[in-house]
């Protein structure tokens, strides 16, 4: 018997007991499904709070016209429960949502609808609109693509993920079938961890879905709003977030890059960061401090600048720990 359904809405989470109904809310409120089967899932990376006490009240009350399911992932970091929830979701379709992010109620429709439209694409995104709890800051217009904001327009269009133009894992659609055929089971970057900020965990199985020959896709029918708290404005955590963003930027150059081509994107993506680091300096004239956007920029130019040892580091432990196998 076949069990399999047409989309699965599936729900990374760490603590987001607070956050779950109001996306559980716009969940029960998508319209236009008649024709289409579908089901959701949560899956809970390791949270210390209600999480699965919210979840088991919502199934406890059959709160959607579909099945909801509880899974549990116990490996922190997000691309580990995108992997779960990819192995264990019925639907041909898999629409990524955070906890903090609010499907407009033609979300699953417009995704459905896009995939017979566009059989090549092996992943898609819509229109990302931030959601601020304050009013947005001068240069928040300067960042918030790094705060997984994307308002790119009214037409498709193919992103460009030789030059890492791609969409955040945040509303993300892929083909089941995509993921399975491409993309390994084990990631490099897992996404953010306690003291570990790395980014990049969104991009990764996008270059291996490219790199098998699909195509990644913009639908600006699909709207969705994230919810951005006041503390992800804070001078700190965008920081953070920004070297964290560039520490990733040599690791995903070299996923579809040939043996011959690593040394080259190794010197270019060196060179390159050192000579935005100086031209950022001569610019601002030592006074990056005092504006909190080159500041920014300036922290993601460094973290790409150290995306190099970084990659180089794991690279060398990969090496060794393949030699040990071979010879123990």
């Amino acid at each position: 018997m076949d069990n399999s359904l047409d989309f699965t809405v599936a729900i990374p989470t760490y603590n987001g007991a607070k956050r779950l109904p109001k996306v559980l809310e716009k969940l029960k409120a998508q319209t236009n499904l008649e024709n289409i089967t579908w089901e959701v899932i949560i899956i809970d990376n390791n949270s210390s709070d209600e999480t699965a006490k919210v979840v088991k009240e919502y199934q406890h009350k059959q709160f959607l016209p579909v099945n909801l399911e509880y899974m549990f992932e116990p490996q922190q970091g997000a691309a580990y429960a995108r992997i779960l929830a990819v192995k264990e979701a019925k639907g041909e379709l898999i629409g990524f949502l955070d906890d903090d992010n609010l499907p407009d109620n033609q979300w699953i429709a417009e995704a459905y609808a896009f995939s017979k439209d566009y059989p090549q694409a092996g992943a898609y995104s819509g229109q990302i609109h931030g959601a601020l709890e304050v009013e947005p800051p001068e240069y928040f217009e300067n960042i918030k693509q790094f705060l997984a904001i994307r308002e790119h327009g009214s037409k498709p269009r193919l992103f460009n993920p030789k030059n890492l133009q791609l969409p955040p894992a945040a509303a993300l659609v892929v083909r089941k079938q995509a993921w399975l055929e491409s993309v390994p089971c084990s990631p490099t970057l897992t996404g953010k961890l306690p003291g570990l900020m790395i980014q990049g965990d969104d991009y990764e199985p996008l270059l291996y879905i490219y790199k098998a020959g699909w195509e990644i896709w913009y639908n600006p029918a699909m709207h969705t709003d994230h919810q951005i708290p006041e503390w992800r404005l804070e001078r700190d955590y965008l920081l953070n977030l920004a070297r964290g963003c560039g520490l990733a930027t040599c690791q995903l150059r070299m996923i579809n890059a040939e043996p011959w081509q690593k040394p080259i994107i190794f010197i270019r993506t060196l060179l390159g960061n050192l000579r935005r680091i100086i031209m950022q300096y001569v610019k601002y004239q030592g006074k990056v401090k005092t504006d909190l956007t080159a500041e920014f920029e300036s922290e993601f130019y460094w973290g790409s600048f150290l995306s190099c040892f970084y990659w180089l580091s794991k690279t060398v432990k990969h090496n060794q720990s393949s030699l040990s196998k071979v010879n123990p």
